[in-house]
């Protein structure tokens, strides 16, 4: 920075702003997290919503409680989405974990039972409520 406010020439300012922006894209790359690095694995699933509950189920979502939000983010989850096919009823998800463990032990959770509780009306469940899901082998992924 020195070098811009002390520039006597075109060429000095030049020089100094070519490495400030390359301090600063070293510095960005060098503490920038990489949550690629973290991810253990991409799991899918699906599941289902009853017909009549499509806008329910959306409304539930929107937003979740906010212990279920940290408790997912406490246990490694991220990039996790749900996708509606209107037509089939059927639900997509797509999350990123950090550990399958981690991601495994969410059902142990006493706010997660109070969820699955909390959804059974509107989605096929289990008899201990959890939803009736598949997990989805993944064949493909680009980076």
């Amino acid at each position: 920075m020195l070098v811009l406010v002390a520039a006597a020439d075109f060429f000095f300012l030049i020089v100094g702003w070519a490495l400030v922006g390359l301090a600063s894209y070293l510095l960005i790359g060098f503490y920038k997290e990489k949550t690629s690095a973290v991810l253990a694995a991409r799991k899918a699933f699906v599941m289902k919503v009853n017909p009549d509950r499509h806008k329910e189920y959306e409304k539930r979502h929107n937003p979740i409680w906010a212990e279920l939000k940290t408790t997912l983010k406490a246990h490694g989850v991220h990039n996790y989405s749900i996708f509606l096919h209107p037509e089939t009823n059927r639900l997509f998800a797509y999350v990123e974990v950090e550990n399958e463990s981690r991601w495994e032990s969410i059902a142990n959770t006493d706010v997660c039972g109070k969820w699955w509780t909390y959804m059974r009306d509107i989605m096929p469940s289990n008899p201990d409520n959890i939803p009736c899901s598949i997990e989805l082998q993944e064949v493909f992924h680009i980076d």
